[in-house]
């Protein structure tokens, strides 16, 4: 157990931020600033490409890529972030497993509200199989909404028809709009990064006035998750959003889903994040990284 790593981390979350809930830009800037302390891994080269109708960041391993794509989703409450923020996660996956990735730079609320994001993600996937990738060969991941997009783009594919990718791992994904988990109240002061008022000021932006209780907004509470593929949950106890991913995983199992639900003591949200500065990001990662490596095939399709 790593009680010193935890508390530094803590207490750079707890850094004083200025009064009340600032601009769109200050939120955007704040993130960005705190995501630039992260450690990315170098052993990746990275390209600005197009999927679907977004850019996208492509991020491969220096040696020779794996057979296999990660399609991933940044985390950032719908309002920021970027695949340039999520890089200490993206890289870090793919170093690990060797697959290559595709972050998808996805449209953000205010400017453009729920179901922006649901529709560029769906498209990202949507070209990647009008490419001839195989759905076994594609696993989504993503973190915060990035992993709420991750469950909530797989309900899109299913009901427009497309086959499922060959798994979902999701970082602390952000799954009920409604806020109603019981971790909104019992983990409020021991989360060190949201309140609930900043997590409701966010989620306002996304919705735009449209009722959470809808599927693609609060899966966690109303998905139906039949036929999804192999889900991997992992959270941290000291989240106020922890049981947006415990219950999901309720439900993935009523549902005859294989999920693994992977939760790590005492620490906040995306904790994976600080990878190289604390023992268990590292170890979920490479946890991670063993789940994809079994469930993203890396045999031709056509002699399956």
């Amino acid at each position: 157990m790593s009680r010193e790593q935890r508390t530094k981390i803590d207490a750079l979350l707890r850094q004083p931020r200025p009064a009340g809930i600032g601009s769109v830009e200050e939120i955007r800037a704040g993130f960005r600033a705190l995501m630039a302390q992260m450690n990315v891994p170098t052993e990746i080269r990275t390209r600005t490409t197009t999927l679907g109708d977004r850019l996208a960041v492509l991020v491969e391993p220096v040696s020779a890529a794996r057979a296999g794509t990660i399609l991933y989703f940044h985390g950032g409450g719908f309002v920021y972030g970027s695949p340039e923020t999520a890089m200490p996660l993206t890289a870090n996956l793919v170093t690990r497993t060797g697959f290559r990735a595709y972050s998808v730079d996805y449209r953000l609320a205010p400017e453009h509200p729920f179901p922006a994001a649901i529709d560029d993600t769906l498209s990202a996937y949507r070209a990647l199989l009008d490419s001839g990738e195989h759905p076994s060969t594609i696993a989504f991941a993503g973190d915060s909404a990035g992993g709420g997009l991750a469950v909530t783009t797989c309900l899109a594919a299913r009901d427009a028809g497309l086959p499922m990718p060959a798994a979902i791992v999701a970082f602390s994904p952000g799954l009920d709009q409604t806020r109603t988990g019981e971790s909104m109240d019992t983990k409020a002061g021991v989360d060190p990064l949201f309140t609930r008022e900043s997590l409701e000021h966010n989620g306002a932006m996304y919705l735009a006035g449209q009722d959470p209780n809808q599927p693609l907004l609060s899966p966690a509470i109303l998905a139906d998750l039949t036929g999804f593929p192999p889900m991997l949950l992992q959270a941290g106890t000291n989240e106020m959003i922890l049981d947006d991913a415990t219950r999901l995983a309720a439900r993935a199992r009523a549902a005859g889903v294989d999920v693994i639900l992977d939760i790590t003591a005492d620490l906040p949200h995306v904790f994976q994040s600080f990878a190289g500065m604390l023992d268990e990001a590292d170890e979920a990662l490479d946890r991670a990284a063993l789940f994809l490596g079994q469930r993203i095939s890396t045999r031709d399709p056509i002699s399956q």
